[in-house]
């Protein structure tokens, strides 16, 4: 009798230990001796090579003589960007009937992209924000949907801004063959992945089932262990953000993300007015969302690296902007919107790990 009342404390607690590792991620690991490195020669590479594209003396030309005050403004409207993110985080919250101060949102948000570009992509990120919102009194379900959501969000407005863009080109003659394909299978990965989560949402034990199924097999090319419980957590928190979608939880999210792009495209503007080239707001467009996306879908690459600025340079220089301009405003803009946020996100990352 001793031994059944054992075994049955003992499935009980496993049970218990089973539920927890659903509710959260496991604890963030930053290995930054082994990641950061890499992280920083890539963007090295990209910001030494990519220059040779151009004349070099031409280029070094416009950066000495870009205009400060447009440069400075720049700084000032990428700030304002990083605030319509931790709006965004704040107003997910607010769906859950929950508050999260504005600056805790991007403090977050900045902690929690820093990791991702580490480790795990934007699946880090995700619960990087998950386990820090949760730290900040969310209850568990807001702070699944502030995993979920931010990315939901961004990437859809990056959507309409590359699939519009792209039809232009096409239709002027301005996109090389291998940006068309790359559009394509961007395209269709996207028609896949809405194909899947369609099916999913009325079959959601096997679309579950799936995904672990996948992962399991890319931790065993990785030669890595792999636990289930973390990935049918992220997949039961994606549901329940499109529930909440569903009942009209969307628009102040949207808000907060439209802020952050059109704030980010108005970094990228300023740094052309810098550079005394002002583009008009149909080419600003043209070449700002496609390269951010393709970016992103490059998960191997942290943070797009090589991805984003070649295309965007590659894509301007198309619309008839010099290309010695093009390399300086694209590296200029990479800069203030990825690496100065990165390089803060990390103490961040951090303190929040201590707290």
């Amino acid at each position: 009798m001793s031994i059944n009342r054992d075994e049955s404390k003992s499935g009980q607690k496993s049970k218990n230990s089973t539920h927890r590792s659903l509710l959260s991620p496991p604890p963030l690991v930053l290995r930054v001796s082994r990641y950061l490195p890499t992280l920083i020669l890539t963007g090295l590479a990209v910001n030494l090579i990519l220059p040779q594209l151009a004349s070099l003396e031409a280029s070094l030309y416009i950066i000495k003589t870009m205009v400060l005050w447009a440069v400075l403004l720049a700084a000032l409207v990428q700030g304002i960007s990083y605030l319509g993110a931790g709006y965004l985080i704040n107003s997910i919250a607010a769906i859950v009937n929950q508050s999260i101060p504005i600056l805790n949102g991007v403090i977050i948000t900045l902690a929690a992209s820093s990791i991702g570009m580490l480790a795990g992509g934007p699946f880090g990120n995700a619960a990087a924000t998950y386990r820090w919102v949760r730290k900040y009194g969310v209850s568990a379900e807001g702070a699944g949907l502030a995993g979920a959501l931010p990315t939901v969000f961004n990437n859809t407005i990056l959507t309409v801004l590359a699939i519009a863009g792209i039809f232009h080109l096409l239709v002027v003659h301005s996109l090389s063959s291998i940006q068309f394909f790359a559009f394509v299978l961007i395209l269709t990965l996207l028609c896949l992945g809405f194909a899947a989560i369609n099916w999913g949402i009325r079959n959601r034990a096997s679309f579950t089932l799936v995904v672990v199924r996948i992962a399991a097999y890319f931790s065993r090319l990785m030669h890595k262990t792999y636990t289930p419980a973390p990935t049918e957590s992220s997949v039961s928190r994606i549901f329940a953000a499109l529930e909440m979608l569903g009942n009209g939880g969307w628009q102040r999210p949207l808000i907060g993300a439209a802020v952050y792009t059109i704030f980010d495209m108005l970094t990228l503007y300023l740094f052309f007015i810098a550079a005394g080239y002002p583009v008009g707001p149909g080419i600003l467009v043209l070449g700002y969302g496609f390269p951010l996306l393709l970016g992103k879908m490059a998960f191997l690459l942290p943070g797009g690296i090589g991805v984003v600025e070649s295309t965007m340079a590659a894509l301007y220089t198309g619309l008839g902007v010099p290309s010695s301009i093009a390399v300086v405003v694209v590296l200029s803009y990479r800069v203030f919107s990825f690496w100065i946020p990165t390089l803060i996100g990390f103490p961040i990352a951090f303190y929040l790990q201590r707290v």
